[in-house]
């Protein structure tokens, strides 16, 4: 329980930790992401990714090819799909050695995070995050896809920035961007173009995975 929370007096048990978990949650504001902000001025944070993310998932819903999916669900999943980053950091799409233990230190965080709220609310978050990890419902399919083209929109104005900083190869990217080809078939003519524009620059490398790194 926060200390200063613990100054009032409650009678509410259920909003008192409510009000706790969302207290708990602002260090998603202190999060930060290897994307960078579109004038490079600084990494985002979790939370600006996530409100892009809804933003983003809202904006193109129009391409989603899939059917019957609920796009409120899918914001839902857009706005928890990141909060046990608070205890487990952000892991890099990219890098292979931290994605190694990603899923144990990612479990331990949502098991510790997601108890500090009513016992049915928090199984019900926990739900929605566990739904788009397993990526298998249209509406997980279309949030996925969403996550991923976010990033890499700010790629495509960057220079590449994280592209290049890590050095990236092309077969990453496209493996990455899978989902993009399966919901939004005219998202990924964008993806396509970029991509194409980026080897070009050489921001992006077309060389194989040298077999120590993978």
């Amino acid at each position: 329980m926060n200390e200063r929370l613990k100054n009032y007096q409650f009678e509410n048990e259920r909003l008192k930790n409510q009000l706790n978990f969302l207290i708990e949650v602002d260090k998603m504001k202190t999060v930060l992401r290897q994307t960078v902000l579109i004038d490079k001025s600084r990494q985002e944070t979790d939370a600006e990714h996530s409100w892009h993310f809804a933003l983003s998932a809202v904006t193109l819903f129009e391409y989603c090819i899939l059917e019957q999916v609920d796009l409120n669900h899918v914001i839902k999943m857009a706005l928890v799909h990141d909060l046990i980053e608070i205890y487990a950091g952000d892991t890099f799409a990219f890098d292979v050695k931290g994605n190694e233990d990603k899923a144990e230190r990612e479990q331990k965080a949502a098991d510790k995070l997601f108890t500090l709220l009513p016992k049915e609310q928090g199984e019900a978050f926990r739900t929605l995050w566990e739904e788009f990890e397993a990526m298998e419902t249209p509406e997980a399919l279309y949030a996925a896809a969403i996550d991923r083209f976010q990033p890499f929109l700010s790629n495509s104005v960057t220079d590449g920035h994280t592209w290049v900083k890590f050095g990236v190869r092309l077969e990453q990217v496209y493996k990455r961007m899978e989902p993009v080809k399966i919901t939004a078939p005219i998202l990924y003519e964008y993806v396509e173009t970029v991509i194409a524009d980026a080897l070009a620059k050489g921001y992006i490398h077309n060389t194989p995975a040298c077999p120590a790194s993978e």
